[in-house]
C-alpha cells in the first residue's frame, strides 16, 4: 500500500464509474488524467495531491496515470481501461512502491490496465471507433487555475492529432454526480470529521495565553497524522485577535494573548475527503461577556441555517434569508441600526459589512465540492454551514462551522455534532 488511508473498496469506484457512463452519449468516450507532481526548484517537488476527479472514477493515487471510460467500445475489456506509470525495481527504490496492473485491478474494479508506454498505440484505435470525446477541465465557479496542468497539455495535443472528433465536457456531469455523495463517501468524509474532532479536543487542552499560532498548528498536524491523515484539508488558519478579521489568514505567526479569541478554521482529509471545522476560542480559558454575547447570536445563525439546509431548498433562496437572520442579529448586537438597514444597498446589504461571505458551501473531495449551484439541495448534499461576524473594532472575529449531510427530509445530519462547540462545553474542557 502506498497511501496512508486503509484501502477503499473498490466498489465505490465501480459504481461511480457506471453513473458517469450512463451519462454519455453513445459512441463516446471520456479520458482523465492525473495531477502533476509540480517542481518547486533544483530538484525538489511539491507533495503529490491526485486530481480528484480520476481518483473518484478509479481510486488510483498516484502520478502518471490515465483512465479511459468507452462504455459501447466494441470489445467488452475495452469499456473501461486504466494506463499507469510502469513500476520497476529502480523505482520501487528510488520512490517507493506504485501500483502493478494487479493491484490497480482491486483498488479500481478495472481488469483492463495497461502500461503507460502503451496509450498512444491503444488509443488510436478507441479514437476510430468513437464519435465523441469527453474531456475535463476544471469549471468549479471558483477555480482561478493559471497552471497549465497535465490535463491541458493532453487536451491540446489530442485536439491536434484528432481534429475531427466531436468534443464535450465532463465537468457538467461530474458537478452533479459529485456533489450527490455515495454511503462509502459519507463514511469517509465522518472519518475525516472524527479525526478533526481528536485535534479539537487536543488543542482545547493545550491553548494558553503565550502560545504561538503556529504551535497550535503543530498539534493539529501530529493529531491528524496520527491518525491516518495526510494532514490539513486546506491551508488551516489560527487567528488570533485582529487576525481573525482576515477571512483567509493563514501567516499562523503571531503569540497569543490574555483576553484574545483565536478563530480556528481547521480540517483534517482523510482518504483525499475533507473535513471543514471553524470553533473560535478563548486564550484565557473564559469569554468575556461581549465575546460570550457575539458567540451565542452566532450559534443561533448557525442553528437558523441548520433549518434551510433541507431538501428542496436552493442557494439563492438560503442565502438570502441567511441575510435576513444576520441582519437581525446584527440589530440585537448593536453593530447596525436601523438607518443602516434602510438605506442599504440592495448589491451589498448592511450585514455584509460584518459577515462578508456565504454561510455554506459544498464539501467532499474538495473542502469547496463540485455542485451547480442552481440545482436544489437533495439528499447526501454535503454542506458547511459557517455563520461568521468580524468585528476589528472590538478587535475579534467569530466564526462557527460543522458540516452537515442533506436528509431526505427534515433537518440535515451534523457529521461533527460531537465536537465541543457552546461556551459551556469550551469553557468547561479549557479550565478541566
Amino acid at each position: 500500500m502506498t497511501t496512508k488511508y486503509e484501502q477503499l473498496p473498490s466498489s465505490l469506484f465501480v459504481k461511480n464509474r457506471k453513473k458517469f457512463a450512463e451519462k454519455l452519449l453513445p459512441k463516446s468516450l471520456a479520458v482523465f488524467n492525473s495531477n502533476d507532481i509540480y517542481p518547486i526548484s533544483a530538484d525538489s517537488t511539491m507533495p503529490f495531491q491526485q486530481h480528484r476527479d480520476i481518483f473518484y472514477l478509479s481510486g488510483v493515487d498516484q502520478e502518471e496515470s490515465i483512465l479511459v471510460i468507452f462504455p459501447d467500445a466494441y470489445l467488452e475489456e475495452n469499456r473501461e481501461i486504466l494506463f499507469l506509470r510502469e513500476t520497476n525495481e529502480h523505482i520501487a527504490i528510488w520512490e517507493g512502491e506504485k501500483l502493478n496492473k494487479e493491484q490497480a485491478t482491486a483498488v479500481s474494479g478495472i481488469k483492463t490496465v495497461y502500461w503507460l508506454s502503451d496509450f498512444d498505440r491503444i488509443f488510436k484505435s478507441l479514437m476510430y471507433e468513437a464519435e465523441n470525446v469527453y474531456l475535463n477541465k476544471n469549471e468549479h465557479y471558483r477555480s482561478a487555475v493559471e497552471t497549465e496542468t497535465r490535463e491541458d497539455r493532453f487536451i491540446k495535443k489530442l485536439k491536434k492529432d484528432y481534429p475531427m472528433h466531436h468534443y464535450l465536457r465532463s465537468n457538467p456531469i461530474l458537478q452533479r454526480l459529485r456533489s450527490v455523495k455515495e454511503p462509502e463517501e459519507l463514511a469517509l468524509i465522518q472519518t475525516a470529521c472524527n479525526i478533526t474532532e481528536k485535534g479539537i479536543r487536543r488543542l482545547l487542552g493545550f491553548i494558553k495565553p503565550d502560545v504561538w499560532e503556529y504551535e497550535i498548528e503543530a498539534e493539529l498536524i501530529h493529531e491528524f497524522i496520527k491518525n491516518r491523515s495526510r494532514g490539513f484539508a486546506y491551508s488551516p488558519i489560527v487567528a488570533t485577535g485582529n487576525n481573525a478579521n482576515v477571512l483567509h489568514y493563514i501567516a499562523n505567526n503571531k503569540q497569543c494573548k490574555d483576553g484574545e479569541l483565536i478563530l480556528l478554521d481547521v480540517g483534517a482529509e482523510y482518504a483525499n475527503y475533507s473535513s471543514d471545522l471553524s470553533r473560535t476560542i478563548p486564550v484565557s480559558g473564559r469569554y468575556s461577556d461581549r465575546q460570550k454575547e457575539v458567540y451565542n447570536s452566532l450559534l443561533r445563525c448557525k442553528a437558523e441555517a441548520e433549518e434551510r439546509l433541507v431538501a428542496g431548498n436552493n442557494w439563492d433562496r438560503f442565502h438570502k434569508e441567511m441575510g435576513e437572520v444576520y441582519t437581525k442579529e446584527l440589530l440585537q448586537l448593536g453593530l447596525i441600526d436601523k438607518a443602516d438597514v434602510q438605506n442599504e444597498d440592495p448589491k451589498w446589504p448592511a450585514y455584509k459589512k460584518f459577515m462578508m461571505h456565504g454561510t455554506s458551501h459544498h464539501m467532499g473531495l474538495d473542502t469547496h465540492d463540485y455542485g451547480i449551484l442552481t440545482d436544489d439541495f437533495v439528499e447526501n448534499m454535503v454542506f458547511t454551514n459557517e455563520p461568521g461576524f468580524y468585528i476589528p473594532a472590538e478587535g475579534f472575529g467569530i466564526r462557527i462551522e460543522d458540516d452537515y449531510v442533506i436528509q431526505a427530509s427534515g433537518k440535515p445530519f451534523n457529521l461533527m455534532a460531537n465536537i465541543p462547540i457552546t461556551v459551556e462545553e469550551i469553557e468547561d474542557l479549557m479550565n478541566a
